[in-house]
């Protein structure tokens, strides 16, 4: 037999197609995905099925920052010691976690979900842009830090976010470049 076995209907090549589906996971790991969890035990299957249903049962976007959390409000939007008059705006909750991990920040955040890219179908309403600029809209933000990365559509998003906080008469800032 030459060649790799790829079923064309059933269980196996449904399995293939999710988790092609999934950011980064290209169609030979996707193949590989599926066939590590053909011979693994049905009980790691089971386990597997279970962590990714419990996840999405128990996690929730929190109603502050739109970090990934498993109650409405976040710990570090809960966090009393936290900077509130600074907000931190990047692309991802993986940004979020690499910048407050330095313990060089102590304002809050806000998550974005993505990058404004027309190319792949993002526009700005599918970002979380309209419940930053609501916290805005409270007064009691003074500074918003833009860390969206230095890509084209980072920056892009950057610029749309400047043209819409600035009206607010809240200062805008940039991490710097080259960090």
């Amino acid at each position: 037999m030459t060649g790799s076995f790829l079923p064309s209907v059933g269980p196996v090549a449904r399995l293939i197609e999710e988790f092609h589906r999934l950011p980064g996971v290209g169609p030979k790991t996707a193949q590989r995905l599926t066939y590590h969890l053909i011979r693994a035990s049905s009980e790691e299957a089971r386990a597997l099925a279970e962590a990714i249903i419990e996840m999405k049962q128990r996690t929730q976007f929190c109603g502050v920052c739109q970090n990934i959390s498993e109650s409405p409000t976040c710990s570090i939007c809960r966090d009393v010691g936290r900077d509130r008059s600074t907000i931190c705006v990047v692309e991802e909750p993986l940004d979020m976690l690499a910048i407050d991990r330095t313990r060089a920040y102590p304002g809050l955040y806000h998550i974005l979900h993505g990058v404004i890219s027309p190319m792949d179908g993002v526009q700005p309403e599918d970002l979380k842009i309209g419940e930053l600029l609501e916290r805005l809209r409270s007064g009691s933000v003074s500074e918003v830090i833009i860390a969206t990365n230095l890509s084209l559509e980072g920056e892009a998003t950057a610029m749309y976010l400047q043209s819409l906080i600035t009206p607010l008469e809240v200062r805008v800032t940039r991490l710097a470049r080259g960090l």
